[in-house]
């Protein structure tokens, strides 16, 4: 073999063939394509000299791989290998571990053509050496592979090929080099040798060996860090609430890219092919996501030109022909964050096929030109599923929006005082309070000062009798509480609010003082309380993963077709999706909840980003309307009557005549009367509690959520104070906090058995059920100008949205060999998710229902929807209200019948009363299409489907004329054949399915604690539901514009001007970020002229 190989050299020294005539008997024909190991070569190089030498042997082109037998025998190396040995004249041979740790160089095996990586225990150094003995082709350089396992040095070649990198600096902790280790750490940044990173931000170890990366968040976000690390089992990070860096050891520090939740994962076989997957990024909650098999899931992504050319750069930069790199996709370009060397895809048939193919010509090419023969890459055929509709067509789906209320929350509670020392006056010029006259102070710095205020006057006011802060001490002794609460701030859960009062606060209530003080004075509002409990957490965390099964193929894991569901869409980036908050602590921890955020990591906000878009969904108490500011005096002398309600008092309080509200009006009778019974109902509570109070057994007891029985006593107290003032009116503005309160602690705190509480929930219901819903108006006038004014910016976000899903947009696609079970791959699912509060949720629903959608006496479907809602008298927790939007591809462009929208609505969470006292609806279910019903045991031989139209009784079917069984097993498929659907036209389609066998029937709801969506119309068209828009848009710009005070006016006011067009291109410039799924990075110019960028991670 040395021999030949010798004469086999040409002038340069370069190895070539020369291959003589073919043997059908030669060795080459029959042992080609097999994988030999050092023993095989051996024993075939002495049968060579055993044969006739008037027969010339084939010569066979030897590929050596040299590396540890961890990677030699994986199953990517041997899928490969197996595929590059079906060339004819080549022959592979695997260095066994033990000669390349134990036997110099001079005793390995002979190769031609090497393929040698470093890996844990590889000796990098013996396999330059022995590259230096025999000259083999090298598939990847050995030499670059040092590089590779410095991270500075992988930064500095790509920095000098034109690679887009994350702004970083290096901390090189060396006694020698002490220029490069200047680190200042701050609170909330880091300054590296001059370069300052504010958090969050990323701390990489300079060796690339070391996988321990950290991820460090602001304070406004929770603080701590995420700590990467190689995958253990089924995690690759965990949450920290260490907060500062690492003082030992050298480190890249680097700015955190926004991207969308997901790494792509970039692997090249020579400079001119790339196959790039998405996974879920290691930094957000830690967990890896498996397949059924227990391997990763990953899915193939399409490279835009640009990063085709990054991929080339890299493979030829550090001369690896086999290279794996990581891409981060962030703020519309491409950034490099770290080269892998040799890596293999791990689990692609496909990847396996073109990887010999590109590895075995690029062999043959270079030591056997004269045998290459040019190659193509085959296509496979696409499977593309049916997506159905509701009303039972086919179609593609192109957009979801849902507006969302927040999840279960602890009562919200306010304290106000008067203060006027030099302390908060001091404070209060420090943030810039006396620009505007107001302050608001969330930061968790911002809050310690205040605390820090409020404990020097308490401890002034133990050591001297000062007359102006003894009266004040209750309130700074509650004010000291409430900011000592959990031991942390967060930002998110606590505020104080800063009034500048030139003349000192008029007394108002029983809140404020007896004799006020003249001169300047501060009103300072504590407002805490209203924060996401663990129920609500899980309550937005099941209802996400129930969102998935609206999108093709969300069903079960990824369902039946393995092309399909959201995290599909979200990975191969068809699925734009944009997540929005209002800046509520609780609608963003619902909005992180809901995009399926760990608990542990629920106290770092910052794992999930949402927009905090403001002034989508966010009103000022203080900018109401003069129509609601109205609504409310004359809602207030309806409710102070000392009367039953009489039939005029029916016709001014519920003029649309709604049933549920008809129904409390009935079980109140007398508002008067009512409202003493709730008094006299909170003074006992009260005395129940201060009566555990004083029990010595309950000294200790800690209720839901870490409250304690002197801060449940301090709200109730505080509602007993301020419900009935001196003169016994009552203040009806406090009957919603009431049956907060109440609802609270029948779900949270029965353990504590309290008397009466039952009968406080009731009556306080039915005064809510009537204050609540009629706040935002009481004629369909006034709950279309107040529904108007509070909604005009998300009314014009949702037809933006409507109208831009079929536009072409220049977007990242999914490369069409991976477009099974997509209809069309080239376009993208438009999703937008909008999280707020409850007032956001009655004033669009107000608008779908009395803006003239459609009209109920000629929609049957309509008329129907519109009783459900009448019947609906709370809209609870995760409210939720959706548009599907749809395309048939089978319909004229230009038809009206080619876009299909889809109306659905769900009350939200489950309420303490009877199920069956819940109105119906029509229940969001496909009318021809596949039920999917989990079965115990074996399939069942005994089954039916009942179909409850509204108002009818069950209505049983044939088996074997209506329905289709199929499947068997676990799963079993119901197919509701055309006839049952003719049969059912005109009805709703809530179909339940049930399935008996002897081992019984496993049934199941999409969120048990939720109601399921109801489909309120099925059959809108784009340009119906644009129409409508626009209509409600314009009319509301005019209204608004009036109505509107403060900085909401001049907004409205600019907005009509502007015009939608203009409106159109300011949500261009909010939206200067696109997001791509879980992340969301938006860049506002829209508040204060300023430039405003909000970051927030799934």
């Amino acid at each position: 073999m040395s021999e030949a190989r010798g004469e086999g050299r040409d002038q340069s020294g370069n190895l070539s063939f020369v291959v003589g005539c073919v043997d059908e008997d030669h060795r080459g024909s029959e042992e080609g394509g097999r994988i030999k190991n050092e023993g095989e070569m051996r024993k075939g190089e002495e049968e060579d000299d055993d044969k006739d030498d008037d027969s010339p042997p084939e010569r066979q082109i030897v590929v050596g791989i040299c590396s540890m037998m961890k990677k030699s025998k994986s199953k990517p190396m041997t899928q490969i290998m197996e595929r590059l040995c079906k060339f004819e004249y080549i022959t592979v041979v695997i260095f066994p571990e033990e000669v390349i740790l134990s036997q110099p160089v001079d005793k390995w095996p002979l190769c031609d053509c090497l393929v040698s990586f470093h890996s844990k225990g590889f000796p990098l150094d013996k396999a330059v050496e022995y590259a230096k003995l025999r000259n083999p082709l090298l598939i990847n350089d050995l030499n670059m592979q040092y590089y590779i396992q410095d991270r500075r040095e992988v930064y500095r070649i790509l920095q000098e090929e034109g690679v887009d990198l994350p702004r970083y600096a290096v901390l090189t902790r060396d006694p020698d080099r002490p220029e490069e280790c200047n680190l200042v750490e701050g609170e909330d940044h880091v300054e590296v040798n001059g370069e300052v990173f504010p958090k969050p931000f990323v701390e990489k170890p300079v060796s690339a060996e070391d996988h321990n990366v950290y991820v460090y968040y602001p304070t406004s976000a929770g603080g701590g860090s995420q700590r990467l690390f190689r995958k253990i089992g089924s995690r690759s990070s965990v949450y920290s609430p260490e907060s500062c860096v690492r003082k030992t050891g050298s480190y890249i520090y680097e700015e955190f890219m926004p991207t969308d939740g997901t790494d792509v994962k970039v692997y090249t076989v020579g400079p001119d092919y790339a196959h790039a997957e998405a996974r879920k990024s290691p930094a957000l909650d830690g967990k890896v996501e498996r397949d059924s098999e227990g391997k990763e899931i990953r899915y193939p992504v399409m490279l835009s030109a640009m990063e085709k050319l990054v991929a080339r750069k890299v493979c030829l930069a550090f001369k690896q022909t086999v290279c794996g790199f990581d891409l981060l996709r962030a703020n519309g370009h491409s950034f490099v964050c770290d080269v892998n060397g040799f890596s293999f895809v791990k689990n692609s048939m496909k990847y396996y096929d073109d990887c010999a193919k590109v590895l075995g010509n690029m062999v043959m090419r270079e030591l056997a030109p004269q045998f290459h023969i040019p190659w193509s890459i085959p296509l496979e055929a696409e499977d593309i599923p049916i997506v159905p509709t509701t009303s039972g067509t086919m179609m593609e789906l192109r957009c979801v929006i849902a507006i969302i209320r927040h999840g279960d929350r602890t009562p919200k509670q306010k304290m106000k005082m008067e203060v006027r020392h030099a302390l908060f006056f001091a404070l209060f010029e420090k943030y810039g309070g006396y620009k505007s006259g107001k302050l608001k102070l969330k930061k968790p710095k911002q809050l310690q000062e205040v605390l820090d205020i409020a404990r020097l006057l308490l401890a002034e006011l133990g050591q001297h009798t000062d007359c102006e802060i003894e009266e004040k001490k209750g309130k700074l002794e509650q004010l000291k509480t409430v900011l000592e609460m959990y031991g942390h701030f967060s930002g998110i859960n606590r505020k104080v609010q800063l009034t500048y009062l030139p003349n000192g606060q008029p007394k108002a209530s029983s809140e404020e003082e007896e004799c006020p003080t003249e001169g300047p004075s501060l009103l300072l509002v504590l407002k805490w309380g209203g924060e996401l409990t663990p129920a609500g957490r899980v309550q937005a965390e099941e209802l996400g993963r129930a969102f998935r099964c609206m999108y093709p193929g969300g069903q079960g894991d990824y369902a039946g077709f393995p092309g399909c569901g959201l995290l599909r869409l979200h990975s191969t980036y068809r699925h734009d999706l944009k997540i929005y908050a209002s800046d509520e602590g609780r609608v963003q921890m619902t909005a992180a909840a809901f995009a399926k955020v760990r608990a542990y990591v629920c106290r770092c906000f910052s794992i999930l980003r949402v927009n905090i878009c403001g002034y989508l969904l966010t009103v000022d108490s203080e900018s109401l309307t003069d129509c609601q500011q109205r609504v409310k005096v004359r809602l207030h002398e309806i409710m102070q009557k000392d009367q039953d309600f009489t039939e005029a008092d029916y016709q001014k309080l519920a003029p649309t005549g709604s049933p549920s509200l008809v129904t409390s009006m009935k079980t109140i009778g007398n508002p008067v009367r009512t409202c003493d019974q709730v008094y006299t109902l909170i003074q006992s509570l009260t005395s129940q509690i201060r009566r555990r109070l004083e029990d010595p057994k309950s000294a200790d007891l800690q209720l839901y959520h870490s409250e304690t029985l002197e801060l449940m006593l301090q709200r109730w107290s505080k509602l007993e104070r301020d419900f009935r003032n001196k003169s016994g009116r009552y203040d009806i503005s406090k009957i919603p906090d009431i049956y907060d309160c109440v609802k609270y602690d029948t779900q949270h705190n029965a353990t504590l058995d309290l008397e009466d509480t039952l009968e406080l929930f009731r009556l306080s219901r039915a005064l809510a059920d009537i204050v609540i819903p009629q706040e935002y108006g009481i004629n369909k006038a006034e709950k279309m100008d107040i529904a108007q004014a509070y909604c005009l910016p998300l009314m014009k976000k949702i037809q933006l949205d409507l109208q831009r899903t079929h536009e072409d947009e220049a977007v990242n696609k999914l490369h069409p060999l991976y477009s099974r079970g997509v209809m069309s791959p080239g376009r993208h699912v438009r999703t937008r998710l909008y999280f707020t509060s409850e007032s956001h949720v009655h004033s669009l629903l107000s608008i779908f229902r009395y803006g003239g959608l459609l009209d109920v006496m000629k929609d049957q479907q309509w008329k129907q929807a519109m009783d459900y809602l009448s019947a609906v008298s709370e809209l609870n927790y995760m409210t939720q209200i959706v548009i599907m939007l749809y395309e048939d591809n089978n319909k004229d462009p230009g038809s009206e019948e080619r876009f299909h929208v889809e109306l659905h609505f769900s009350p939200g969470v489950k309420g303490c009363e009877d199920e069956e006292n819940v109105p119906l609806g029509f229940g969001f279910r496909p009318a021809s299409a596949e039920v999917c019903v989990r079965v115990c045991g074996v399939c069942p031989c005994v089954w039916c489907v009942s179909v409850l139209p509204w108002g009818t009784p069950n209505v049983y079917l044939s088996p074997l004329s209506d329905v289709t069984l199929k499947g068997g097993g676990a799963t079993c498929y119901i197919t509701v054949s055309p006839r049952f659907i003719a049969q059912m036209e005109g009805w709703c389609h809530r179909v339940f399915v049930c399935l008996l066998s002897h081992a019984g029937f496993e049934g199941c709801s999409m969120v048990p604690s939720i109601y399921p969506l109801e489909t309120l119309h099925n059959s809108l068209s784009l340009k119906q539901v644009d129409k409508f828009l626009n209509a409600a848009c314009e009319h509301s710009s005019d209204a608004h514009a009036k109505t509107m005070k403060g900085k909401h006016s001049s907004q409205s006011h600019a907005f009509r001007e502007l015009g939608h067009l203009s409106f159109c291109i300011m949500m261009h410039l909010h939206e200067t970020t696109t997001f791509y799924g879980s992340h969301v990075v938006i860049t506002s110019n829209l508040t204060n002229n300023s430039k405003t960028t909000v970051l927030y991670t799934v």
